[in-house]
């Protein structure tokens, strides 16, 4: 897919992988639109911050309204980047907690998934890139909310690809090993560090699936740190 004039929208941008993506996508000629509670400091023509809480379906029904009085070309490529994660045994998790899990990372999907589906599907034309974890690959212990709601959107992807194909939409599911963001702020004894994945190199590989020709469909994307805890002591 050429990137140049298309329409990207990109949820959760203001840092890490998300605000990587808008980088990139601007320098390749995209027109971008970036969804979030948080405005990234980007001085761009091509870029538009729409206030959005992607846990509300109105909101992310007005976001899109908006995108739809404002550009008279249809979204192109759909980026559900927007995700956090707690930490803990399950016994300690709060109501509020697993809800705040459950509607950014699974529910905003649908949110946002059914303003562009329609239109991709009469278009034949688009692609949705929906952001997991290693951890809807493989669960692990103290992050079983985490995992939960990343095995969903495994999941949600794999349907979503299986409707979509026989319409030429493209839907692909990224699985990130541990990268070098703030994910961590809410885990105590776990800080970035440089061997982990950096937020440019996953961002480059997202980019690059989207410019694969029509027919070249990479369902998912898994990609670890080579050393995550750093050279094997000798």
């Amino acid at each position: 897919m050429e990137l140049k004039d298309k329409l990207v929208v990109i949820t959760g941008v203001s840092k890490g992988i998300g605000r990587a993506l808008v980088d990139q996508y601007l320098e390749s000629g995209s027109t971008v639109v970036g969804l979030g509670r948080t405005e990234p400091k980007i001085s761009n023509e091509n870029f538009r911050f729409i206030t959005c809480d992607v846990r509300s379906s109105s909101d992310v029904d007005a976001a899109f309204d908006k995108i739809k009085s404002e550009y008279n070309i249809p979204v192109s490529i759909m980026i559900n980047n927007a995700g956090l994660g707690y930490f803990g045994f399950i016994e300690d998790y709060t109501d509020a907690q697993i809800h705040q899990l459950y509607e950014t990372n699974v529910y905003s999907i649908f949110y946002t998934s059914r303003n562009v589906v329609p239109i991709m599907k009469e278009n034949e034309y688009g692609h949705i890139i929906n952001i997991a974890s290693t951890a809807g690959i493989d669960a692990y212990p103290q992050v079983s909310a985490y995992c939960g709601t990343k095995f969903a959107v495994r999941a949600i992807s794999e349907s979503m690809y299986k409707e979509m194909r026989d319409y030429k939409i493209k839907v692909t599911c990224v699985y990130p090993g541990s990268v070098k963001t703030d994910f961590f702020r809410n885990s105590e004894g776990i800080d970035p560090h440089d061997y982990m994945l950096m937020p440019e190199d996953v961002a480059t590989m997202i980019r690059q699936a989207t410019q694969t020709p029509d027919n070249f469909h990479q369902v998912g994307l898994e990609v670890r740190p080579l050393q995550p805890k750093g050279p094997r002591k000798k």
